[in-house]
């Protein structure tokens, strides 16, 4: 007898949409880049579950701030030894690393999937 996981759901009512090739195509690969069914990743856009991130995009985001963090230790190193141009460089790359993350954790769709 198969142990039931407790995971699964019984869906008792199936829908049909009729989609183009090339829309088909958008969807399996979206469904892919975020690693899960394509029914399930239809499920999370048309109900707004969570939110659906590649995993590409969240280990990218974490690797950004990991690195800021970095930055922002050497800030103190920097500005014990009055060094204002390394100073203003860091702060340059700490912005753009802001950014970066800023436009990785926006609802877009060419971030999000």
């Amino acid at each position: 007898m198969k142990k039931n996981s407790g995971n699964t759901q019984k869906f008792q009512c199936r829908r049909t949409v009729r989609i183009t090739r090339a829309e088909d195509e958008k969807l399996q690969r979206q469904a892919a880049i975020a690693h899960i069914s394509v029914a399930e990743y239809m499920r999370r856009r048309f109900f707004g579950g969570r939110p659906i991130i590649a995993r590409t995009d969240d280990q990218t985001t974490r690797e950004l701030r990991r690195l800021g963090g970095l930055l922002k230790h050497n800030f103190a190193l920097a500005s014990e030894a009055r060094q204002s141009e390394v100073w203003n460089e860091m702060n340059q790359t700490l912005k753009m690393i802001q950014e970066a993350i800023d436009r990785l954790g926006q609802g877009n769709d060419t971030q999000k999937v």
